[in-house]
């Protein structure tokens, strides 16, 4: 069954990865060249962050204005504005600036239904997979477990057909 399948068996064995001082435009030719979703930002081989298309995409937004309110003649900022956020991302020029740092991983050893329930629940992709070190050892994306689904419903309908 494709759920008791590791990562290690679908992941990107040696991914790209970026430093911190890589460009926004490095960032988007590498993707583009090299057909990934994401990059994970790292310090000798020690994952830092993560940048991915959404990231690199964010960079072109037209940033929300901040949000106040004002309650008994002081000036208050809502807590659900992301006005900051938008401009750091819109302002930044490096992977370091833009880049994701709390990133969600994989290791090799967790199977890939653990790995797919990660990523839709926390709306991750992809998913760097690191060794007990910390250090980056591949990468798996939606589009691995999909393929996975993809040939495994191939075999089982030449199996049964």
């Amino acid at each position: 069954m494709v759920a008791d399948l590791r990562v290690e068996s679908i992941m990107t064995h040696g991914a790209l990865m970026v430093g911190r001082d890589t460009t926004i435009g490095e960032l988007a030719r590498i993707m583009v060249e090299h057909g990934v979703s994401g990059l994970p930002v790292c310090e000798d081989g020690r994952l830092v962050g993560i940048v991915t298309e959404t990231d690199v995409i964010s960079h072109e937004i037209n940033p929300s204005p901040p949000v106040f309110i004002t309650f008994l003649d002081a000036i208050f900022k809502l807590p659900w504005d992301e006005s900051d956020e938008d401009l750091r991302r819109v302002l930044a020029s490096t992977a370091g600036e833009l880049m994701t740092e709390n990133v969600v991983t994989a290791t090799p050893d967790m199977t890939v239904h653990e790995a797919a329930t990660l990523m839709y629940q926390r709306k991750a992709n992809p998913l760097p997979v690191v060794d007990a070190m910390g250090k980056v050892v591949g990468i798996v994306s939606r589009s691995d477990i999909i393929r996975l689904i993809a040939e495994s419903e191939a075999a089982a309908a030449r199996t049964n057909g």
